[in-house]
């Protein structure tokens, strides 16, 4: 069951951008109490399985020392920012994504950079921040910094998208939760787009707007938020309710705020699907932190 031992697990490889996720990682167990998980899953094996040549043993243990560096080091870092946190450091010889996806199981949080060491200068996001978002048992948070910004932002609205799902409804519990703990404002979307057409999209929203339709999905935002503000009083929360697609509201939004949650997939998904259009969107060109939001097991 995610969320077990209530540990942040955060992956680490040396990055730059995995530097920056175990810093938002240490202050966010830190602020919940809750222990760090520190893995670097380099994949000794799986890099050099498929070469027939052998793998000379200075090469091996040069690799190990490297790996048994870089977890000291974070563990350290980890320490030094939040003194009294319980922080454990793995480096272990498995692939990135089965061994983060395999300790989400029970884990409260998985925190990655948005690319790694394998990643290119503009790369937008590294295929295992991708790959573990899809996959992990328990949320997933792709650390991004945006545009001019070597830290991630700690100022700002918690943005969450919304669209009537259950697993929407998850992210919302998430968004309000980290409002009240950041004591910072809400942002709830919900946005929604029947064409692609740009001209058409604009025509839709003109003919959207003071609408017995725009009453409707109003009156269902209100019931779906009316609970969660019962339950945190203190969060000032905004509505945002347009005709546009999802994704591009909440890249917009991206862009002023500390955080945006959304669910793994949303309404237009269907059954099986992974990852949604809108949470691929927002993990590669985001301008800040985004918490992927998991199904609970069994749901579909």
């Amino acid at each position: 069951m995610a969320g077990e031992d209530g540990a942040v697990v955060v992956g680490v490889d040396g990055s730059e951008a995995a530097t920056r996720a175990l810093r938002w990682a240490a202050r966010w167990a830190a602020d919940r109490e809750a222990p760090l998980h520190v893995v670097y899953a380099y994949g000794l094996v799986a890099r050099y399985f498929a070469t027939e040549a052998p793998v000379p043993p200075s090469v091996i243990e040069s690799l190990l020392e490297e790996a048994q560096h870089i977890v000291d080091a974070a563990a350290r870092e980890a320490t030094e920012l939040a003194p009294g946190l319980a922080v454990s450091a793995r480096a272990v010889d498995e692939p990135p994504v089965p061994a983060l996806t395999h300790r989400s199981r029970t884990a409260a949080l998985v925190v990655l950079g948005a690319s790694g060491l394998g990643g290119f200068t503009g790369m937008l996001a590294g295929s295992t921040a991708v790959a573990v978002a899809a996959h992990a048992h328990a949320p997933v948070v792709v650390v991004r910094c945006g545009e001019g910004r070597t830290e991630p932002p700690s100022t700002g609205p918690i943005v969450v998208g919304l669209d009537g799902s259950s697993l929407s409804e998850r992210a919302v519990a998430r968004a309000f939760e980290e409002a009240r703990r950041r004591s910072a404002p809400l942002v709830a979307v919900h946005a929604w787009a029947d064409v692609e057409d740009e001209n058409l999209l604009r025509r839709a929203r003109l003919f959207f707007m003071n609408t017995p339709e725009e009453e409707e999905v109003r009156a269902r935002l209100d019931e779906q938020l009316a609970g969660w503000r019962a339950k945190y009083p203190e969060v000032s929360v905004e509505r945002v309710l347009v005709r546009d697609r999802p994704r591009r509201q909440l890249l917009d939004r991206s862009t002023t705020a500390q955080l945006v949650v959304v669910g793994s997939r949303g309404r237009g998904g269907f059954t099986g699907m992974l990852l949604g259009s809108t949470s691929q969107a927002l993990i590669h060109h985001a301008q800040c932190p985004v918490m992927v939001v998991r199904p609970s097991s069994g749901e579909s």
